[in-house]
Order: structure tokens, then C-alpha cells, then sequence
């Protein structure tokens, strides 16, 4: 290609020399015969350049994918995969003793109000149960944004209480309004949750990861929500109720719980207010006499707030009342007592008072007091929960924006419907390293 136009050039300037030399020859025929020869020559080269480059612009295009803009990926990648979580490592020295398969968190209900029934002396955990892994897509539908989620620890519960093993936490799919799957009770306000360590957290909250169907047909500063969770209720014999004929006692619940709540947000924080209406029964099998069977309404109110301060700081406040919604809270408590074959709800008030304080982005500190007490039926057995208070205050320090150290100090005291006490004290010192990673998809 550079020869080429080199030929072109090196010919106009021999012409430029011939042309001078011919005039004054007035030789005017060789004069155009020269001109005109140059002319095809030049025209000659002209093309064959343009066929060479037409070429090379094909072989160019064949050979190098085309440049793929930022506008052009988003166009593509229309949907998202995420992983995220933590590995996190608790190393708790316990100074008495609490239920054995509940002693990687502080739950007051699970302190015994009789002296020794666990060992006398305190104890040392080291529990990996808190590390949590999630997932999470998104992408755009006709109908709205779908997004799903699938969220698991390691903390056993129920049959699996005291174990590291892996615990469904959030499982639903969301599209446009709608929710359907297992997730935060719409009764409950997870805000209320304090930046403490301890798995469990305060006891006075109410809250239940619960299946539900949900519908938010509003959603702002101001939202209303409503749904449809899956019922259930704690229930148990009174002192003059049972017996071995009687059957055993299970709950019984025929009709979901309903649930709803609204909020409003500013800059100063959000106000809540979320309420719950239930059908709560109870039913006996397997006794020769188990035919019986009875129910009663339960409700329940929860107003709560976040009040910000400063920078990051907040306030955090919750007051719960209600009867038969002790399967809601934390920690604690029956919904109802079987009385003379018939089932009676339990009130109960469940209180949270809580300060985060972020000293710098490095550090910050909780601190605060809880409580959950039932007004007990006075035909409950004398070892019925009554009272169950919790408090906490720690400092954290966060090296980097993923990492943390903390350390915490815990209280817990629990009291029975007969006036038993039983308390305990710990202290918890934990490290947490947590990840995420974005992937775009395309569908």
C-alpha cells in the first residue's frame, strides 16, 4: 500500500520536471500524449489503492469483534445473580449456665429459674452457627421487576436445636407488589434489631420469618402492606387440665393469620405501626378421652420507630401488645392455657429501648434494654414464663469495610409465673468477614 502511493507521488514529480522541458520543445503532441498517459496512470493507481484498502477495512472487520459500549452491556445483561453473606466466629465465655442447646445465643427463656439444672459453673462456646450465605436474582418482566431470594445460616432450631446445620432463613420470589415465600412477618419491623452480636437479640421483639402471601399496593415514603402468613400458636394445660386420659394437647389453626402494616419515612427516621389478627386453637388426640377442642381470637399491635441522630446514629423503640401472639416474639411465652376445656389467650407486652452509636467509621458501639412479660392465667403451672429481660452493650471495630471484631457484654434474666428467678451474664467476642459478588445474566 505505502509503495503504491509512493509510485503515485514519484510519478507527479517526474511529470512536473517532462512538462518544463516539452514546451520549450513546442513539441504540443508529445505534450498530451505525456499528459494524457500520466492521467490513466495516476487514475490506474487511484483504484488499485482503493480496492487494497477496501479490502483490508473487510479483513480488519472479519478478524476484530466490534467494541461492545457500556450501552450496549446494559442492553444485554438485563437481569442479576448476586452471592453474599458472612463467615462469622462467636467465642463466648458464659458465667452460669442456660439450656445446653441453646448456649451459642442469650435467650431469657432458656435460663432456668432452678439452681444447677445445667451444671453450676459457667462454660465456654465457640460456635461458627451465625455464618450465613444468600442468593439473589433480578430481571424484568412484563409484568415488573422478579426478583427472588434463598438465605440460610447455620443456627439449629427446633429438632435440630444445637446443632450447626443449615437453616432456612428467606425463600420467596417478588414480582411488581407481590410476595410469595418465607420471609420477615409483615407484624414484625427487623429496623428494631439492634448492631449487637448476639444471634438472638433482644427479647421484647417481635420476630418471625414466616410463609406468607404478601400484596404492597402502596410503596414510598408512606407503604401499606397486607398478607397472609402461616399460623401457628404455643399452648399448654392449666394446673387442673391434662391427664393421661386427656389425650396429647396440640395446637390447632384452620384459618391463616392476617397481617398489615403501614409506615412513613422522612430524613428525622420512620414511624410503624404493623397489627395481626388470628384464629388460635387447640385440639386433643391419642387419649381415650381426646375430644377436645376449642379456639379464640388473638390480635397484637406493634409501633416502632427509628429516630436518626447525627451521621449515622439512631434511636431505636418498640412497644408490642396483644393476646396470643407469643409465637411472633423472640423469645418466651404460650399463646394460650387450656382452662376447664377451653382455650384462654395470654396477654403480653414486649418493650425495646436501643441506641447505636457510630464513634467514626471505624468504630461503634450498642447499648440497651429489652423485656417480654406475659399476664399469666392463674391456672398455670407455678413454672410458667412470665418475665424475660435482656440487655446489651459492645464496641465493634471494623479494620476494613469487611471485616469486624466485637466484643459484647449480655445480660439475661428470666422469671416464672410463681416469682422463680434465674439470671446469667456473658461475654461474647466475635469476628466476622463478609462478601458479595454481582453477576449479570441475560435471558
Amino acid at each position: 500500500m505505502r509503495r503504491l502511493r509512493l509510485n503515485l507521488i514519484v510519478t507527479i514529480g517526474v511529470l512536473t520536471f517532462v512538462l518544463p522541458g516539452s514546451l520549450y520543445a513546442d513539441d504540443i503532441t508529445m505534450l498530451k500524449q505525456q499528459l494524457e498517459a500520466a492521467k490513466e496512470l495516476i487514475q490506474s493507481l487511484e483504484q488499485r489503492i482503493e480496492r487494497l484498502e477496501q479490502n483490508q477495512s473487510t479483513s480488519a472487520a472479519v478478524a476484530e469483534p466490534k467494541e461492545i459500549t457500556k450501552a450496549d452491556a446494559a442492553e444485554q445483561e438485563n437481569g442479576s445473580f448476586s452471592i453474599y453473606g458472612f463467615a462469622q466466629t462467636d467465642f463466648i465465655q458464659d458465667f452460669n449456665r442456660v439450656d445446653p442447646d441453646w448456649n451459642a445465643a442469650l435467650r431469657p427463656s432458656k435460663i432456668p429459674t432452678t439452681e444447677g439444672v445445667y451444671g453450676s459453673d459457667g462454660e465456654t462456646i465457640i460456635s461458627v452457627r451465625q455464618t450465613r450465605l444468600g442468593f439473589l436474582t433480578e430481571y424484568p418482566t412484563t409484568y415488573g421487576d422478579f426478583k427472588t431470594k434463598l438465605e440460610v445460616d447455620f443456627f439449629g432450631v427446633g429438632s435440630d436445636a444445637g446443632q450447626t446445620t443449615i437453616r432456612p432463613r428467606h425463600f420467596y420470589g417478588e414480582l411488581g407488589p407481590f410476595l410469595v415465600g418465607q420471609t420477615h412477618s409483615l407484624f414484625m419491623d427487623i429496623n428494631v434489631f439492634p448492631n449487637t452480636i448476639d444471634y438472638w437479640g433482644p427479647s421484647g421483639m417481635v420476630f418471625l420469618r414466616n410463609p406468607q402471601l404478601r400484596w404492597t399496593p402502596v410503596s414510598g415514603d408512606t407503604t401499606f402492606a397486607v398478607a397472609l402468613e402461616d399460623p401457628g400458636n404455643d399452648v399448654s394445660w392449666s394446673i387442673n387440665d391434662g391427664g393421661d386420659d386427656a389425650g396429647e394437647l396440640q395446637s390447632q389453626n384452620d384459618l391463616p393469620d392476617l397481617s398489615a402494616r403501614v409506615s412513613h419515612s422522612g430524613e428525622w427516621g420512620y414511624l410503624q405501626l404493623g397489627g395481626i389478627l388470628r384464629k388460635v386453637g387447640f385440639e386433643t388426640v391419642g387419649g381415650e378421652n381426646a375430644n377436645l377442642s376449642d379456639d379464640t381470637l388473638g390480635w397484637g399491635l406493634n409501633l416502632s420507630t427509628n429516630i436518626n441522630l447525627f451521621e449515622k446514629d439512631r434511636i431505636i423503640l418498640s412497644a408490642v401488645y396483644g393476646e396470643a401472639i407469643a409465637n411472633y416474639m423472640n423469645d418466651g411465652g404460650n399463646d394460650l392455657v387450656v382452662v376447664g376445656g377451653q382455650a384462654e389467650a395470654l396477654p403480653l407486652l414486649g418493650v425495646v429501648a436501643y441506641y447505636d452509636h457510630y464513634w467514626n467509621d471505624m468504630w461503634s458501639s450498642s447499648i440497651g434494654y429489652s423485656f417480654n412479660s406475659i399476664d399469666n392465667n392463674e391456672d398455670q403451672a407455678d413454672d410458667a414464663f412470665k418475665l424475660g429481660q435482656y440487655a446489651s452493650a459492645n464496641v465493634l471495630w471494623y479494620p476494613t469495610p469487611k471485616t469486624m471484631f466485637g466484643v459484647e457484654y449480655l445480660f439475661g434474666k428470666r422469671e416464672d409465673k410463681n416469682g422463680d428467678t434465674g439470671d446469667d451474664h456473658r461475654i461474647q467476642f466475635s469476628f466476622k468477614y463478609s462478601f458479595d459478588k454481582l453477576f449479570p445474566i441475560s435471558f
